[in-house]
């Protein structure tokens, strides 16, 4: 279906294509002591995007060197993450993105790569809830009200889906599973595109990543239902969780990782690992990922391995149980 572009979101509402100004150079006898190129596989706009310019503005700071973020959509992220397994293997070329990232294979018929054994991954950086919202011209206001009126009027309840695999796609299952109807899923290439329709209109419900979800709806551009969380987040203690709304089994997070080439030499990934581990611990990062409805985390190594292991096979879980095939 046709989609339209929008403005970007107001918690991502920083520079897109140009460069980040680098700072004075200063002497460097490792990585980095050339530019770096931070691919971003989603439009701007998205939580994919907020994440990588804030690690990559704090790397150039701390580091002398130039990060730029690259926005490399289409076909679900795996065109960006392509790109980046196929890059040379020096730390000159990297990765963000979330959790979708390393389900491309369940969901596509032949996604070029497997990011579970072609990329990877060096730091999680954060997690944070799904916000479920409407356009606000809708009457509904509660989850069990768009419960009973999708019920009642399935065809006028699509869902728009950014990221087939994603933990806003996982929610919407988990959610149309629970009411029992069967409703349609439209695909965008992205969080941004979902949202321009949604506010326009064009579909009932979005399931996203709460960093760029929470701004329309604090804007009355749209109608916060509820998070996909046990319990409530900060930066909205208004909006009550899935669970308060009688939903508990719907309960997907993202997350957010940084991604190597393979074959990325490990004193080149412990030295990336180690400048993100300190970018995540600064409170001015903490305190602005926080007021995004993010929580900074940092995980790496086997840790972050057996995690990423988990998740998949939780998604995969869900998809097999929606009759989601590879396409």
């Amino acid at each position: 279906m046709t989609t339209r572009r929008t403005l970007l979101t107001a918690a991502a509402a920083m520079p897109l294509a140009a460069p980040l100004a680098a700072p004075p150079a200063v002497a460097q006898t490792a990585w980095p002591n050339r530019p770096v190129r931070i691919v971003v596989p989603f439009a701007a706009g998205g939580s994919v995007d907020v994440m990588a310019r804030v690690i990559a503005g704090r790397l150039q700071e701390r580091t002398g060197q130039t990060f730029t973020v690259e926005n490399r959509t289409g076909a679900n992220g795996t065109i960006g993450g392509i790109a980046v397994s196929q890059a040379t293997p020096d730390g000159y070329t990297l990765l963000v993105s979330a959790s979708v990232q390393t389900i491309a294979r369940l969901v596509m018929r032949n996604p070029g790569y497997d990011p579970l054994t072609d990329l990877k991954p060096i730091a999680r950086t954060g997690e944070g809830p799904c916000l479920i919202a409407c356009n606000p011209n809708r009457p509904q206001k509660t989850m069990a009200e768009v419960k009973a009126a999708a019920i009642a009027n399935p065809r006028d309840w699509s869902f728009g889906v950014s990221a087939l695999g994603s933990a806003g796609h996982l929610s919407t299952i988990q959610f149309t599973r629970a009411i029992g109807a069967d409703l349609t899923l439209v695909p965008y290439r992205g969080t941004t595109p979902a949202l321009a329709d949604l506010m326009g209109g064009n579909i009932g419900v979005q399931i996203d990543p709460m960093l760029a979800m929470l701004p329309p709806v604090r804007a009355g551009n749209l109608h916060g239902l509820a998070l996909t969380a046990p319990r409530r987040n900060a930066a909205a203690p208004d909006l009550a969780t899935t669970a308060e709304s009688g939903f508990p089994e719907v309960d997907a997070q993202s997350w957010w990782v940084v991604w190597a080439p393979p074959r990325t030499p490990d004193t080149v990934t412990a030295r990336i690992a180690g400048e993100v581990e300190a970018i995540m611990a600064e409170p001015a990062v903490r305190t602005r990922l926080e007021g995004l409805a993010i929580v900074p985390l940092f995980q790496k190594g086997a840790e972050l391995d057996a995690y990423i292991q988990r998740d998949f096979e939780r998604a995969q879980t869900l998809l097999r149980l929606a009759g989601v095939q590879p396409e």
